[in-house]
């Protein structure tokens, strides 16, 4: 007998967000979205620091159901993608299925019930047939472990955690961390203050950003002319893809990259020292590739020094480096990225017969296609484990793996089906050749990054083409699951 799946959606980023639309638009409504803030989206509500953007163009980091025809710029600025969430949102009604101010804690499947018991932060219960869990990978900060932080007596915070209220003007800034955030909030910073201390491990390859404002002539016929904003938008992909070659198969293709980069850090840094500062050791692609049209300028400034002693120890007015050095300082700010290798945590998940998935991932987070994960049925995750791209758009991926979810739903709503559990040896058979892709790849080239654990392993990176991996979501083999028979109620006379 059919029967329509209920399920819970955790997080109103990109993938949460897109997942409850289609699943509206399939005809599925019995939905609740669990949002631990007040507000929808995701990273994007979180990270308000000055100068954050988007490293990937508009026409393509947005949703192919729903474009944006007036985006300011080529690569649009942190309010205007926010914005753009908030009201797709409400385009398609999905604020009322949104729980807000509401954390998940714990999850447990019931292999009975065939269905998750969601506990939440205030000790409440959800049950749900499907749980889609779509926190991403960039949604909890990483503070470095350094002696003495917690005895600092200045301003302290993370760069994802932006204090507004704290005026910088005027003071003595460290900055611990040079990935995205940094390179895109210490620029509008420096102007500002009266120093600031740039505290770098190792250096980024940075290259020009491909940047400009769109004239209005330009938006309007966007918004004017059927089909131009689609064929925008494919061509941008078209541009974009190509690059994942560079990072995987044949990385040669990586040179005409770091031939730009040596280029653009001559022409922008013309004191030798500096520039040697500024000189990454590893390979051109192991680290994120960054994009910036005034890092670099921002160095060069007479009130910011780049510091590449390592630092030993934090102290109530100031930061002490290895060389001996101390760095007296009014605020430290972390640009130290995020706890993208602990993937849904810290949430506690239980899957069939008591097994934890945080000692499952112990080693490194893995699961079939980056979203199922073997013994944890009807448990479908998003932005998940191997899906972050180096080249292209996470907006495809996901709605590749939406589509794929709403198939798996589908497969339930037939009604003679409890669950379905993705086969241990599909999934382990399907890592073993992933991580033989990365060991070749650019990634896997000596470099330590967010990319990695502790142990080596990279379960953040898909190494390949974003249309192999469209064409491997493409449809639900049952094959790789195991179906559980629904269980017939029996009437008592």
């Amino acid at each position: 007998m059919a029967h329509t799946p209920s399920v819970a959606i955790i997080g109103t980023g990109f993938g949460g967000l897109g997942m409850a639309i289609h699943l509206k638009k399939a005809g599925y409504t019995d939905i609740t979205i669990f949002e631990k803030a007040g507000d929808v989206g995701g990273c994007w509500r979180d990270n308000t620091y000055p100068g954050a953007a988007c490293d990937v163009p508009s026409h393509v980091y947005s949703f192919s159901f729903e474009e944006k025809t007036d985006w300011s710029r080529r690569f649009a600025p942190q309010p205007e993608i926010l914005q753009y969430l908030r009201d797709t949102a409400t385009k398609y009604d999905v604020r009322r299925h949104i729980r807000f101010n509401t954390e998940v804690v714990e999850a447990a499947f019931d292999e009975g019930a065939g269905s998750w018991h969601i506990t939440l932060a205030d000790g409440s219960t959800h049950d749900a047939d499907v749980l889609v869990a779509a926190t991403g990978q960039l949604n909890r900060p990483a503070y470095p472990r350094i002696p003495g932080m917690d005895t600092f007596a200045g301003e302290l915070f993370h760069s994802a955690r932006w204090n507004h209220d704290y005026d910088l003007r005027g003071k003595r800034v460290a900055v611990i961390g040079t990935g995205a955030s940094a390179i895109q909030f210490v620029p509008q910073i420096a102007k500002n203050v009266a120093s600031l201390e740039l505290f770098q491990r190792d250096a980024a390859h940075v290259i020009p950003k491909p940047d400009y404002a769109y004239h209005p002539i330009a938006r309007k016929a966007f918004a004017a002319v059927p089909g131009l904003q689609r064929l925008s938008r494919w061509a941008t992909y078209c541009q974009l893809e190509p690059r994942a070659a560079g990072f995987t198969t044949f990385p040669q293709l990586m040179a005409p990259y770091a031939a730009r980069f040596r280029r653009y850090l001559r022409d922008e840094v013309t004191d030798v020292t500096l520039r040697e500062k500024l000189t990454p050791k590893d390979p051109m692609g192991c680290k994120r590739i960054l994009i910036s049209n005034d890092y670099y300028r921002a160095m060069v400034r007479d009130n910011v020094d780049v510091v590449t002693s390592g630092i030993t120890e934090v102290r109530a007015n100031g930061i002490v480096t290895a060389d001996g050095a101390f760095h007296e300082v009014d605020a430290i700010i972390l640009g130290t990225g995020f706890q993208a290798t602990e993937l849904l945590a810290p949430m506690h998940i239980t899957g069939r017969d008591g097994v934890v998935l945080r000692d499952e991932w112990r080693e490194g987070a893995q699961a079939y296609l980056g979203m199922s994960v073997a013994k944890f049925p009807n448990l479908f995750v998003l932005y998940g484990p191997n899906t972050n791209l180096s080249h292209s758009s996470i907006v495809f991926m996901l709605e590749s793996q939406i589509g794929y979810v709403i198939q798996a739903v589908r497969r339930l709503a037939k009604g003679d089906v409890s669950w379905i559990d993705v086969r241990e040896g599909v999934q382990d058979a399907f890592n073993t050749k992933l991580q033989e892709r990365i060991r070749a790849s650019v990634w896997s080239q000596g470099c330590s990054s967010w990319y990695k654990t502790a142990s080596g392993t990279n379960p953040i990176s898909w190494p390949g083409f974003t249309f192999e991996y469209r064409q491997r979501t493409r449809k639900l083999d049952e094959s790789d699951y195991h179906l559980a028979p629904a269980r017939v109620p029996v009437t008592v006379v």
